[in-house]
Order: C-alpha cells, then structure tokens, then sequence
C-alpha cells in the first residue's frame, strides 16, 4: 500500500492554504459556525419517492470523499454519519459564479448542500444541487482512498481519518455502539437500574490487578484509577438496589496484547436473590438478543480457527478440573504435588515463575493451552477458590467457588459468581489474599457487608472482546476508537 507521497503532501498543503487565504481576501467565511441540514445521506436517499425526480427538496452536510469533474457538470460524494450520498453540479443550475467556486472545493472539505433528490440514469438516489455553502477547509488532503493509511500504527493515532476512508473500520465501531445500545436495551427491559461508580478510588479492589495511582491535591490524598467496578455495585445491594448494572472504564497499568488494553470497557451486573446459574441463562439470553436484533443472525464466523460460533446451539458447560485432567492426561492431577505439577507444565512447553503457588502453576495452563481452544460458547465451572476471594465457596468442594467463567473464541467473554455475602468469610479471603497486607482490604466494603447482602448472582463481560468476537475484528484495537499507543515524535503522515 501507498500513500501520498511526502512532497505532494506539502505541496497540498500549500496550495490549500492559498486557497484559504483567497476565500479570506473575497470575504467568505471558510470556516462556518452551522448549517441546517433536514436529513441523514440515508434518510435522503429514503425520502426519494420513485417516479417524482425533483419533488423532494433536502438538506445534507458532510466532508467530500469523492469528486468525478465532467466540465459542465461535477458527481461529488458526501460521507456524513451514516454513509454517503451523491451530489450532482452543473453548472447551468447553479450558474456561472458559484459554479466556478464550487469547482475550487477540495477533497476533504465539509460543505452543507441543498437541492432536490432524483435518481440517476445508474440508478443512484442523487440531490441536484441548487446551493451549497463551504463549512470547514480542510488544509490537509486524505489519504489515498484505495489505499489508505500505509502505516498500521497510524490507523490508531489518527483513526479520524481511519474512519473516513475505511468503511469497515467505520462499519465496526458502528456495530459496537449497537452493540451496547442493545445491552443497555436487554438490561433495561429486565428491570436492572443503571449506576455510575467512582473511578478514583481509595483502595484498588475487586480484582487482582496493578492499579495506576494518581493525587488528589486538595485533599492530599492518593487514589487508584479502578480495576474493578465490583465493590460498589454490591454496595447498592446492601442499599436496597436488586439489579444494578454499570457499563464502565477500567484501568489496569499491565501488559498490553491482542486481547489487552490498559483502558477497556467493562459490563457489571448483579441480580439479587439470583445466583452463578441465574447468571448463565442472563447471559445466553443477552447474547441470543444480540445476535438476533444486531447481527441479524446467531452464527458467526471466527476466521482465527476458521469455525463457525454457533449461539443458538448447545452451550457446554464442563468443570475447571475435568479441562485440567484432560489438558494434562493426568486424573490425578489435583491430588500431586507442586513440584509434579510444575515438571508437567514445563513438559507442556509453559514457563513456570519461581515463587509461583500450586494454584498458579494449574491456571497457567488452563489459561495458555485450555483457553484458546474453547471457541464454541463454553461455561467452565468451579474454579479454585484461590481465584477469586469474592464468590461463594462450593458446599460439596470445598476447595472451588460457584463461578463459572463463560470462554468464547479462545477468550473468557464473561466470568460470572455466586456472591459471597458472608462479611466473616469475605474478610478470611481478603486477609489470605492480602498476604499481611491489611491496607489493601476495602474496610468499608466489609463494613457494609455487616449491614446485611443478599444473596446474588453477578456477572462481568468485557464489552472490547465481546465485540472482537461479533464483530470478527483481529485485536481490542480495532474496537477501541483511540487505543493506547507510545508516545510518537514522528511528524504527522499524510492527512494530518
């Protein structure tokens, strides 16, 4: 792929800035304040009324991404918020003048236009232009637009132009935000209530997870960035609140991957009076939602395994130690030593960290070899209790939790709990997961916790994988609009 050489850039550049100027010197305005535009480019083409070419007037706006000069007459194409409608010039319509200044307008430019729809000898809903006015002049041309941005890291610092040159780029966050419109929509009809809870937290808790910490200076205080929305959602439990939801930024100062970002959006929810279970048929029937209302279909396509994900069908649900005891070929697995089972995981081509406990040793592999291979929409139940210090203790195994974690396409889409709501059994797993390290336990969770839960089910989905699953994107990055990227001192490509 290529794009616009650097020289031709520049000298663009300058010859858009010249035609700034001029409009400046002629006294028009290149940078409007409004324009009122009567209709999307889909609700336009949707007024035309067939066999009544030129009854139905309307008013369009957008940045122009294509222009087609035939002398006397131009085909331009606008791009607004839905997509894109055609214009048609001529310059016996619009007449000598404003004619000629239309025919300055460059690529990239946003312009408002008014005329009357009708339809092409080609078929395509048109409005003939009768006024326009310049909006906004573009100083920079676009890229290329069968080319587009050459360099996939720019695709990400400057996804503005990203997504006016690529329609799948456009096309797929598009679909993300139907997605969680429909989410909101499912939850709501279910008579869960939306909340918002803090971001700048006290003490970094729900998850296990590094925090990024920041200052408060009027109060002089440290706070963390939240790793979890979890706490404070049960806090409204304790309030009274049955079904709560927030759909949230998460912050998280790790790694970054194919499925990571330090900044992604979270979907929690707890259900009162509900348990782990009542959360598997939520979230089976929020996806079959999704898939039927959104994509128009419960079969979606995984091009990394090449199989096809099918939410209408069967659901597996297998327990943690039943994948561990298959993975390894080893039905006594649970009942070996640490040092066996970190020989074993080394034998499975894993690197096992000194310091590891036996708990991590089996989930390393559970997470690098059982995970990705579960594509077909997965429950994986009772996992170790050392996992998760929030979600109640299986009373038949003492040693697992009633949680399940829902594993689609190679990734965990949603891990859900029965919630611990005990405060004397809450703070025993806080103390053993703090390891001496009291400050790190949210007291006043536990202080609430005293006032009396009641028993629930709850529920995370992370909303940046789930639309890599449907919307069949290769990383969070194509899902995020403006993911986290270094800091770059290069000077900006063509189309800055």
């Amino acid at each position: 792929m290529s794009e616009i050489p650097a020289e031709k850039t520049h000298d663009q550049h300058a010859v858009r800035r010249q035609k700034l100027a001029e409009l400046r010197a002629a006294g028009v305005d290149p940078f409007r304040n409004e324009f009122e535009a009567t209709h999307f480019s889909d609700e336009a083409v949707a007024a035309h009324v067939e066999g009544k070419d030129n009854t139905v007037p309307v008013a369009v706006a957008g940045r122009l991404v294509t222009i087609r000069d035939m002398g006397k007459s131009q085909f331009v194409k606008l791009l607004d918020q839905r997509g894109e409608i055609q214009l048609y010039a001529r310059k016996d319509v619009m007449g000598d003048e404003a004619y000629a200044a239309f025919k300055k307008i460059d690529l990239g430019d946003i312009i408002g236009a008014r005329g009357m729809l009708f339809r092409t000898k080609a078929g395509e809903v048109t409005v003939r232009l009768e006024g326009y006015a310049l909006l906004s002049k573009a100083l920079r041309p676009l890229p290329e637009k069968w080319h587009g941005l050459a360099d996939p890291e720019q695709v990400y610092r400057q996804r503005y132009l990203d997504l006016i040159v690529n329609r799948e780029s456009r096309a797929r966050l598009l679909l993300r935000s139907r997605i969680v419109s429909a989410i909101r929509r499912f939850l709501e009809e279910r008579k869960f209530v939306e909340v918002e809870t803090p971001v700048l937290q006290s003490v970094a808790g729900g998850a296990a997870a590094k925090p990024f910490t920041t200052h408060h200076n009027a109060l002089n205080t440290d706070f963390f960035l939240r790793i979890s929305l979890e706490l404070y959602l049960k806090r409204m439990l304790v309030a009274g609140f049955d079904r709560v939801f927030e759909m949230g930024r998460i912050f998280r100062n790790e790694g970054i991957s194919r499925k990571h970002n330090p900044e992604f959006t979270m979907l929690e929810l707890y259900q009162a009076y509900s348990d782990h279970r009542g959360m598997m048929a939520l979230i089976r029937d929020m996806l079959a939602m999704i898939c039927r209302d959104v994509l128009g279909t419960e079969k979606v396509a995984h091009p990394a395994s090449g199989q096809t994900i099918d939410f209408g069908g069967a659901w597996r649900e297998v327990t943690y130690k039943d994948l561990v005891r298959a993975e390894t070929g080893d039905p006594d697995w649970f009942g070996r030593m640490k040092a066996e089972h970190a020989d074993a995981a080394r034998k499975l081509g894993l690197k096992v960290e000194e310091g590891w406990e036996d708990f991590e040793i089996t989930n390393e592999i559970f997470s690098k070899r059982i995970e990705p291979a579960l594509i077909q929409p997965t429950f994986v139940l009772n996992l170790p209790k050392e996992l998760n210090p929030l979600a109640k203790i299986n009373r038949k195994d003492p040693s697992v939790l009633d949680v399940f974690e829902l594993c689609i396409g190679g990734m965990e889409i949603a891990p859900a709990y029965s919630e611990q709501n005990d405060p004397d059994v809450q703070r025993e797993m806080f103390e053993r997961q703090a390891g001496g390290e009291p400050q790190s336990i949210d007291q006043d969770f536990l202080l609430a916790l005293e006032h009396g839960m009641p028993p629930a089910g709850g529920m995370g989905v992370g909303i940046d994988r789930l639309c890599i699953l449907l919307t069949g994107a290769e990383s969070i990055r194509d899902v995020i609009l403006f993911p986290q990227l270094r800091p770059s001192d290069a000077k900006p490509a063509e189309g800055a």
